[in-house]
């Protein structure tokens, strides 16, 4: 089985449904309330949980209602909490509007995830026994730095989401093995709308990236390696919210099993493709056995 480590947030996401978004100074009237369990890393981690790795969860949640909900949602998707701390205060939140089309704003409020500025006893050698680190950047950034710089000492494969995005500084950059950013994320690092161009520019940086594209795919690329984009399985949109953390998380389970890049980005696709046909975050995510059934791939070792 697959071993990965997440290092990240852990929200409940407080998701209103609307026909259309507000605009500045706008009032609308909802159609539905709900509050899920969320927060990038979280997300990540049930993903890859459900595509049948062996994850390990590492961040902290309040002492609060919220905080319960977030781990107990963790350990039934399997994934192990033990690195998951409780401290003081409230959890994070992530206040989420979702349209009729599906797209999504959010704002989130860090709560206890501002808290983790470093890695606790026992959490490297967490890392180092795992085969992939994912990142994101919702934890302050020394945090960050340490998750990845204890991976580089292991060994260990680390892939980094640039979300929420924001300059990256090249001591980060040059532990990431693959940066997984998505096609706006992507031009907010490089000043680039064009995903290829920004592809090249930010190998100047990592060795490897994946762009995310929505309906449109993803697009490979890798220092010495022609560019290539594995496009996405056609589906009508119910809420998009954690459509890239569910890619991510197939992502890394199809790496670590071996698979090709090609073949994996195909394989998380399908996974992204079911998520956003169904509401909410880690409620949307697939299981291993339903993108295989999707993708029409058989079951793997």
């Amino acid at each position: 089985m697959t071993a990965i480590a997440v290092l990240g947030s852990t929200n409940m996401d407080l998701v209103a449904y609307v026909p259309k978004a507000p605009r500045l100074g706008e009032t609308v009237t909802g159609r539905a309330f709900h509050t899920v369990p969320g927060g990038k890393g979280a997300n990540q981690a049930v993903a890859a949980a459900r595509s049948g790795g062996e994850v390990t969860m590492i961040g902290a949640v309040g002492a609060d209602a919220f905080g319960v909900r977030l781990r107990a949602a963790l350990c039934d998707a399997g994934v192990e909490t033990a690195a998951l701390r409780t401290v003081e205060g409230a959890s994070g939140t992530a206040h989420i509007t979702v349209d009729d089309e599906g797209g999504n704003s959010i704002i989130v409020i860090p709560g206890a995830n501002a808290l983790v500025t470093g890695l606790e006893e026992g959490d490297a050698a967490r890392i180092g026994a795992c085969g992939t680190l994912l990142l994101q950047l919702e934890l302050p950034l020394s945090a960050v730095l340490a998750g990845a710089r204890a991976a580089r000492a292991h060994g260990v494969r680390t892939v980094l989401t640039p979300a929420p995005a924001q300059p990256l500084p090249p001591e980060l950059l040059a532990t990431i093995d693959l940066l997984v950013p998505n096609e706006h994320e992507a031009a907010a690092l490089t000043g680039l709308t064009d995903p290829a161009r920004a592809a090249d520019a930010l190998l100047h940086d990592v060795p490897e990236v994946v762009i995310t594209l929505g309906a449109a795919g993803s697009l490979h690329a890798a220092r010495g390696q022609a560019p290539y984009t594995v496009p996405a399985p056609r589906v009508r949109p119910v809420d998009t919210t954690a459509a890239g953390d569910t890619f991510v998380g197939a992502l890394a389970v199809a790496l670590g099993e071996g698979r090709t890049m090609r073949a994996a980005l195909a394989w998380a696709s399908a996974a992204a493709a079911l998520s956003v046909q169904r509401p909410g975050a880690q409620d949307s995510m697939p299981t291993r056995a339903e993108t295989d059934a999707f993708a029409g791939t058989g079951p793997r070792p």
